[in-house]
């Protein structure tokens, strides 16, 4: 069953978009992991948030994606960037009218 990680990461003011280059640096790893959609984005009306989507083929593979060398190597230096005030939703995709199940 497929797996949404929908979240929010706090920024230390001015510094959204080192993190928005960071999490968007071409790579193979999530994808090769089980990720089906990583989406970062911005809103003007929070400067200091970045909101990511992301869709994996399950809960596992996203959980095991966390223990890549890649992965723990983005959170490392994401770390510095980040304010602390994280947010987010996790839930079991059912069905969507865009895709024949």
């Amino acid at each position: 069953m497929t797996f949404a990680n929908i979240g929010t990461l706090g920024v230390k003011p001015g510094r959204r978009d080192e993190l928005v280059a960071l999490l968007t640096r071409p790579g193979r790893q999530l994808a090769d992991a089980g990720c089906l959609l990583y989406e970062v984005g911005v809103s003007d009306l929070e400067p200091d948030t970045v909101f990511v989507a992301e869709l994996w083929t399950t809960a596992e593979a996203h959980l095991a994606s966390l223990s890549l060398e890649a992965v723990q190597a983005a959170i490392a230096e994401a770390r510095p960037l980040l304010s602390g005030i994280m947010g987010g939703m996790r839930f079991h995709v059912v069905g969507s009218p865009l895709r024949a199940e």
